[in-house]
């Protein structure tokens, strides 16, 4: 068997998997077979095994299911068909163009934070910005593979210094939790749980009352940097129509400020060699 078979090497039949997907997007077998055109009868008896999907029918559900690249492999293996899309290193040839887009736009994007990650949240490549927030975190917290997520949060990391806890913690913990719903990874679900035993509160405080604030319109993590307080609010990117399962799982993850004040606090530390 093949390194790419043994990474996605199934333990289901092909139509228990395809089932999983379908319910996991809450779509009837009617809504499936109309968007796939196929009858519903054919998508019935692939499900319950009694009739074997072509590659290319695999690859149709799967499509019209939103399955991811790495899944979409599994499927095929279950199948009996080999996997559709490879899986290469970041630093590998086949991804040279990719690894220095993404390399520019992180580059672009200081002195405001910016970090890719995979599917795991586990950081890819970071700009020069980014430690300025991890420089208190403990050292283990901060050896590869970090996990930004774990070290957000984690009482070792930067959760001290982040004045809204709760609110951030609250917003992570939904995200997360609608990823492992969408994809049923167990990685995720591992580390939902893991993150759901820190301390930082379930859900966030009241809204003071006053003048309208950033966190009206976008939820900011607000994050306490010597005698300054920065105020950040996140976008994320991806690759668009991704055929490799590395560049499928990346993300961009780049932080702006939510304030003037935070935008001339960013500029000033570049100026200062990051220091606070």
């Amino acid at each position: 068997m093949s390194v790419a078979a043994t990474r996605y090497r199934p333990h289901r039949p092909v139509g228990d998997l395809l089932r999983e997907w379908r319910q996991r997007r809450q779509l009837s077998q009617l809504d499936l077979a109309i968007a796939a055109e196929i009858s519903a009868r054919h998508l019935s008896f692939v499900e319950t095994g009694r009739s074997k999907p072509t590659s290319a029918m695999i690859l149709r559900l799967t499509e019209h299911l939103e399955v991811p690249l790495r899944d979409r492999n599994t499927l095929l293996l279950a199948g009996g068909y080999a996997p559709a899309y490879p899986e290469h290193r970041l630093d590998e040839p086949e991804l040279v163009a990719v690894r220095n887009a993404l390399r520019h736009v992180l580059a672009g994007h200081d002195p405001y934070p910016a970090v890719v990650v995979n599917r795991w949240w586990e950081l890819v490549d970071g700009n020069a910005a980014v430690a300025l927030l991890t420089v208190p975190a403990a050292p283990e917290l901060l050896t590869p593979p970090v996990n930004v997520l774990r070290l957000s949060l984690h009482p070792g990391g930067m959760a001290p210094h982040i004045v809204n806890l709760a609110e951030w913690r609250a917003h992570l913990l939904t995200r997360l939790q609608r990823q492992v719903a969408a994809t049923g990874d167990p990685r995720l679900a591992e580390l939902l749980t893991e993150l759901r035993r820190y301390p930082g509160g379930e859900h966030p405080p009241p809204a003071p009352a006053g003048s309208p604030a950033p966190a009206d319109v976008v939820v900011p993590l607000r994050y306490r940097l010597g005698d300054r307080e920065l105020s950040l609010f996140s976008m994320t990117a991806v690759v668009g129509t991704p055929m490799d399962v590395t560049i499928d799982e990346l993300a961009i993850e780049s932080f702006y400020p939510a304030n003037e004040a935070t935008a001339q606090a960013l500029w000033a530390l570049r100026g200062a060699g990051g220091n606070g």
